[in-house]
């Protein structure tokens, strides 16, 4: 094989390569890109620093849950409501409706199934989307 054959190889090579690569991957080190988390109406900071949000809020939501429904409490620190009140994209007024949703982007990053919106409605009351859409169960 000529030198010149050589190199149109190696050339078609990597052409065939890059066009099989996976769009994702063009990040620094081969990383998946991280979620791009925002804050759309809150104004104060969250009920706990994102770190143990990110470690925790499933567990301050479920015993919540249970406080509501075995012991009536409502509008306690901790809830779904006030998540989404501060949360919800403006957008969609929603947390969960689109892949760039608060809820949605990090938990299709961590490959965790959205269960909360099974029973739950996933918009803020005080968005005027949501609103006509009903109130928030």
């Amino acid at each position: 094989m000529t030198p010149t054959a050589f190199a149109r190889l190696i050339l078609a090579a990597v052409h065939l390569c890059a066009a099989l690569a996976p769009a994702g991957v063009a990040h620094a080190g081969g990383r998946v890109p991280t979620p791009e988390v925002r804050i759309e109406a809150g104004t104060e900071s969250c009920i706990a620093p994102p770190d143990e949000m990110r470690r925790n809020h499933m567990d301050m939501l479920r015993h919540q849950r249970d406080r509501t429904l075995r012991e009536g409490e409502r509008g306690a620190r901790v809830s779904l409501n006030g998540c989404i009140a501060c949360h919800a994209s403006r957008a969609t007024g929603s947390v969960a409706a689109g892949p760039k949703d608060f809820c949605e982007t990090c938990h299709a990053y961590a490959a965790v199934k959205l269960d909360c919106f099974e029973c739950h409605q996933a918009k803020s009351a005080s968005r005027p989307m949501a609103a006509a859409a009903g109130a928030i169960r």
